[in-house]
């Protein structure tokens, strides 16, 4: 059923700082349900180390889980501001708009942006 999707949180960030971050499909084996889902650390050097990372976890729960790219994300929790940027070297660069449509339903007071930029 769909409770085993709906106990995976959106997003899962470090509250402060810039970081990398990846965007990721999770879908059932054969099923047409699926979700998108946000994850970002600062312990992660490479963005493939944040995927590595979240891929047993979603299979243990039985999705495949694809990573449709990625980017930087810069969290000011005191500013209550996040801006969404930059691009994945091995994955390409997530659909940034997306990305913050999935950070306004957890971050609803926040201001969120995005920006094709670098830096």
């Amino acid at each position: 059923g769909g409770t085993a999707m709906a106990a995976v949180r959106d997003v899962e960030i470090d509250p402060d700082g810039t970081f990398k971050y990846i965007l990721v499909r999770l879908q059932r084996p054969g099923g047409e349900e699926q979700r998108h889902i946000v994850r970002g650390t600062k312990a992660a050097e490479f963005h493939n180390h944040i995927f590595e990372k979240v891929n047993p976890e979603m299979e243990k729960l039985g999705y495949e889980c694809k990573c449709l790219g990625g980017g930087k994300i810069d969290h000011n929790s005191k500013d209550k501001k996040i801006r969404v940027f930059g691009l994945s070297t091995g994955y390409g660069k997530a659909d940034h708009s997306v990305t913050v449509e999935i950070l306004k339903k957890v971050y609803t007071d926040y201001e969120i942006t995005w920006s094709d930029d670098k830096k």
